[in-house]
C-alpha cells in the first residue's frame, strides 16, 4: 500500500514529535510520502493530486476539521468515486476535531494512529455520505463553485461566530473554546436580525419556512463539541442518511437561554424542541435563501458572504477506514 501524508503544522494541537511519530509509525506498514502544507489550500490540491494517481491508496490527513474538509474537497474534485478513489484516514490535530470524533475515532493523535494502523491491519472501512453545497440557479450565488462538507455547515449566526474565531486566530490567537464562547456573546449582541429571521428554507414539495434566524445543517451528530461534552443540535444525523437542518426563527435572550440550555443538555435522543424550532432530518436536497448576505461556514471554515446556498446529500461519497 502507498499513501501520502498531509501535515498542517499549524492546526491546534499538530507538533514536530507528533508528525514524526507518527510518520515512524505509518512507514513500518507502507511506503508513505509525507507533505506539510504550506498555504490554504494546499491540503486540497494535494488531495486532488492523490485522486489523479494511479498508485496512491490512502490519503491520511494530520490536522483539525478544515484540513480534513480540504482534502476531502481535493479527493472529490471531480465527483465520488469510493471503488476506485484513495481511502481517507484521519489524525486529529485541531481543537475540537469533529469528524474524527464523530467516527468514534480516539481524540489524541498518538491512539489514533494506533487505532488507524489496527484497522489497516484488519481491514476497518467505511463507506459515509457526505453534504455538498452549491449556487442556486438563477440568483447571484449561481456561480459559486460546489463544496463538498463532512459534518456541517451553517449560514447566518454560526458562521459569524466561525468568522470571528477566525479573525483573532490571524491575530496569533490560539483556537480554544472559551474564545469560542466570547465570539458567540459578541455575535449575539450585534446580531440585527435575532428577533426576526431573515433565512428561508425551500425544499421540493413542501412548504417554504421562512423568517429563521438561525440554520444548521447537520451530516452527523453530534455537531459539536464543547470540551468533551458533545452538543447535538440534530440528534438523528448520521453518515448513512441524507442531511438534517435545525433552525430557529428568535435568538432573543429568552430564546437563546431556553435552547441555549437545551443544548447543552442533549443527547442521542433528544434535541432542542420549542414552539421557534425547525427540524428537519435525512433531506436529499434543499435551498436556505437570506434576505441580505449572511457568512456561510462548512466544517468550521468560513467562507464570506452568500444570500443562497442549495444543500445536496450525498450518500456513500467516501471510504474513511475507521
Amino acid at each position: 500500500m502507498r499513501a501520502l501524508l498531509v501535515v498542517n503544522p499549524a492546526a491546534t494541537t499538530t507538533s514536530a514529535r507528533t508528525r514524526d511519530v507518527l510518520i515512524h509509525a505509518l512507514a513500518s506498514e507502507m511506503k508513505l510520502e509525507a507533505v506539510t502544507t504550506e498555504y490554504r489550500g494546499h491540503a486540497r490540491d494535494l488531495g486532488r493530486q492523490a485522486a489523479e494517481s494511479d498508485d496512491i491508496d490512502l490519503v491520511v490527513a494530520l490536522g483539525g476539521d478544515g484540513t480534513v474538509n480540504e482534502v476531502v474537497n481535493g479527493l472529490l474534485h471531480a465527483g465520488p468515486d469510493p471503488e476506485h478513489l484513495p481511502g481517507l484516514a484521519v489524525v486529529p490535530g485541531g481543537s475540537t476535531n469533529v469528524f474524527a470524533r464523530a467516527l468514534d475515532l480516539p481524540n489524541h493523535p498518538v491512539e489514533a494512529t494506533g487505532a488507524l494502523l489496527d484497522a489497516l491491519r484488519e481491514g476497518r472501512e467505511r463507506t459515509v455520505g457526505l453534504g455538498l453545497t452549491s449556487g442556486t440557479p438563477g440568483t447571484d450565488d449561481e456561480s459559486v463553485p460546489p463544496r463538498w462538507f463532512t459534518f456541517n455547515a451553517g449560514l447566518g449566526f454560526d458562521a459569524g461566530v466561525v468568522g470571528r474565531v477566525e479573525q483573532h486566530r490571524e491575530r496569533g490567537r490560539k483556537s480554544t473554546h472559551a474564545l469560542y464562547m466570547r465570539q458567540v456573546v459578541r455575535q449575539l449582541i450585534g446580531e440585527p436580525h435575532r428577533l426576526r429571521g431573515v433565512i428561508t428554507l425551500e425544499q421540493p414539495g413542501e412548504e417554504p419556512v421562512g423568517d429563521l434566524a438561525l440554520s444548521i445543517v447537520s451530516n452527523t451528530s453530534p455537531w459539536t463539541f464543547l470540551g468533551n461534552r458533545p452538543i447535538y443540535a440534530s440528534p438523528k444525523a448520521s453518515f448513512d442518511t441524507g442531511l438534517d437542518i435545525f433552525g430557529l426563527k428568535r435568538l432573543s435572550a429568552s430564546a437563546l437561554a431556553r435552547y441555549g440550555t437545551q443544548l447543552l443538555t442533549s443527547s442521542p435522543e433528544r434535541g432542542p424542541r420549542g414552539g421557534h424550532v425547525t427540524a428537519r432530518h435525512d433531506l436529499t436536497q434543499f435551498t436556505l435563501h437570506s434576505k441580505v448576505p449572511l457568512p456561510l461556514q462548512m466544517d468550521g471554515d468560513h467562507l464570506g458572504l452568500r444570500t443562497s446556498v442549495t444543500f445536496t446529500g450525498v450518500r456513500r461519497a467516501l471510504r474513511v477506514i475507521v
